[in-house]
């Protein structure tokens, strides 16, 4: 898998409540037609009192109370049934002391490394909220894709796990992106989901990522690695 990153401009305000599509349907986006179940809900349901700004780092912001809204019902969801399996994890060396280290530099350093994504997905699994994580790469996967009917069965694949309103892995996604998909979703391409990627990376790299570093996890891949250089 080619590590590709995104280094563009963070998303702009968020639309309002969570719609699919202003008003269209899963079915609609899917099969390319107007009918099919009414899975909607309308931008006019906004919650009163809302951060101006999505991204904003207020505590108190709709997006993040969207967000542990998700994890709450995602922690119901892995207790009272079995998840399907989880995937394997990428393959890679064993991280160096540095490399380890480097992590912390940067969240760009982290998502380069394919040891350092495993981590980081280990991290997310104990917040239920790994599908973050499964989405991003599952994006980069599709990007990869130059066979059309297999950027179409992936593209299906990824809506339906993690767009759908339906799937226990749905991701955080606002309005306006959720409209550019439900078009893209009519001709499929290996960058049908580029606006929703970059919104979850930068999710996970503003919300997650700094929880990660001042985690166990973390700390004892630290710890662990400066214990064994000093015994060497």
């Amino acid at each position: 898998m080619t590590d590709v990153l995104y280094t563009g401009p963070i998303p702009a305000e968020r639309g309002g409540e969570l719609a699919m599509g202003g008003g269209r349907s899963e079915t609609s986006a899917l099969s390319g037609t107007g009918g099919g179940r009414g899975m909607t809900t309308t931008q006019n349901s906004q919650r009163p009192n809302a951060c101006c700004f999505c991204w904003c780092c207020c505590c108190s912001c709709s997006w993040n109370e969207e967000e542990r809204r998700r994890r709450r019902r995602r922690k119901r969801i892995s207790q009272d049934t079995k998840m399907e399996t989880i995937p394997n994890c990428e393959a890679c060396t064993k991280p160096s002391v540095e490399e380890i280290r480097l992590w912390s530099q940067s969240f760009d350093k982290l998502m380069r490394n394919p040891a350092g994504r495993n981590v980081f997905r280990e991290f997310l699994r104990t917040e239920y909220s790994e599908e973050n994580m499964l989405f991003w790469l599952a994006c980069e996967d599709l990007k990869q894709e130059i066979n059309k009917s297999a950027i179409e069965e992936k593209a299906r694949s990824i809506y339906e796990d993690y767009i759908s309103i339906l799937s226990p892995k749905e991701v955080s996604l606002d309005a306006r992106v959720r409209e550019v998909i439900n078009r893209k979703m009519q001709d499929p391409t290996p960058h049908t989901f580029e606006d929703a990627q970059l919104q979850i990376y930068t999710l996970m790299h503003r919300d997650s990522y700094p929880r990660f570093l001042s985690s166990n996890i973390y700390k004892s891949l630290i710890h662990g690695g400066s214990r064994t250089s000093s015994e060497s």
